[in-house]
């Protein structure tokens, strides 16, 4: 099994996807390996959300983890469903302990220093920094990395194509998580060639 150390530095930048349909799981996760993206975030939001991450699973080299775990009952119907690592947007004590009984890979989001604070004391070192451009950008990722020199982040939310180099230039940052890779009309539409090519 991977661990959240080997998935965060696979490649730059995780996949963060809410995916409305089922029957988009494979041709999507094929456009992104071809793309070459190979770490995939589904977002629990949708009620297709569990089924997207079992299709994708099947694809490829693709390691295909669920989004937007908000507690241990997420957390094992998506183990249920093929997830290979788990991603919360902030930090809960019952999702990361029910995470470490699984064995599961657990990237927990973050937005504070004391936050980050109440991860190490649960064993944490790797956190989502979430919603990243609203909490203070990449500003706040390169002063956290004064206090905090075994911490490493994946800042998402708000980062794009145009933003993300700034963060990937961060020693403390390997990887931020991108929904611009395949929009919601991107894949309304099918455009699989355009998800290849961002």
């Amino acid at each position: 099994m991977l661990s959240i150390d080997d998935i965060m530095n696979i490649g730059p930048v995780i996949a963060v996807l809410e995916v409305q349909r089922e029957e988009d799981a494979m041709p999507l996760a094929a456009a992104l390996l071809r793309g070459g993206v190979k770490v995939i975030e589904v977002t629990l939001r949708t009620p297709a959300s569990l089924g997207v991450i079992r299709e994708m699973s099947k694809v490829g080299d693709a390691i295909v983890g669920a989004g937007t775990v908000l507690n241990a009952a997420l957390l094992g119907a998506a183990r249920e469903a093929g997830a290979q690592f788990i991603v919360s947007p902030g930090l809960s004590e019952h999702v990361a302990e029910a995470a470490f009984s699984a064995g599961v890979p657990h990237l927990p989001g973050i937005a504070t220093a004391s936050e980050i604070m109440k991860g190490l004391e649960l064993g944490l070192t790797r956190f989502k920094f979430f919603p990243a451009e609203t909490s203070g950008g990449v500003a706040a990722v390169a002063a956290f990395a004064g206090p905090f020199k075994d911490v490493r982040f994946c800042p998402t939310g708000g980062v794009s194509s145009d933003n993300a180099q700034k963060y990937l230039h961060l020693p403390k940052v390997l990887c931020v998580g991108g929904s611009w890779l395949a929009t919601k009309e991107d894949v309304a539409d099918e455009d699989w060639q355009r998800i290849e090519n961002v």
